[in-house]
């Protein structure tokens, strides 16, 4: 199997993945009512942008129905990963102590986020002994 390419969505086409990965493989439809739930998207205008996803080899088509199924083809897990490694090496220079320190600074991190966080660290050092 030939290795999938990272991929680099726009914010339009990471709202579409976001719809697909949540709910799977569906309908142009579908994917236009639910990112009309957060604000007004034309049909058309979805159509064509997972129509330009098929080609950029973001989602495939099953066109077996009337109507077209369309699925992402990389992972939310994968894609996320990719941008995330993207965002740390352009952003803060490969650092993810600088942007761990940006995220805390922000003044928008919970208590809970915090007790998350510690969990994860404590966790993290457990399995380094």
């Amino acid at each position: 199997m030939a290795k999938k390419t990272p991929i680099k969505p726009t914010e339009a086409e990471l709202e579409i993945l976001q719809v697909l990965w949540q709910y799977g493989p569906n309908t142009v439809r579908f994917v236009n009512e639910k990112l009309n739930e957060k604000k007004p998207t034309g049909y058309t205008t979805t159509l064509k942008f997972m129509q330009l996803m098929t080609q950029k080899n973001m989602l495939r088509r099953d066109e077996q129905n009337r109507s077209h199924i369309y699925e992402a083809i990389h992972k939310e897990q994968e894609t996320q990963q990719h941008l995330l490694d993207h965002f740390l090496k352009t952003t803060f220079q490969g650092s993810a102590t600088n942007l761990v320190m940006k995220a805390l600074g922000s003044g928008e991190t919970t208590a809970d986020d915090l007790e998350q966080i510690k969990a994860l660290i404590k966790k993290i050092e457990g399995g380094r002994k």
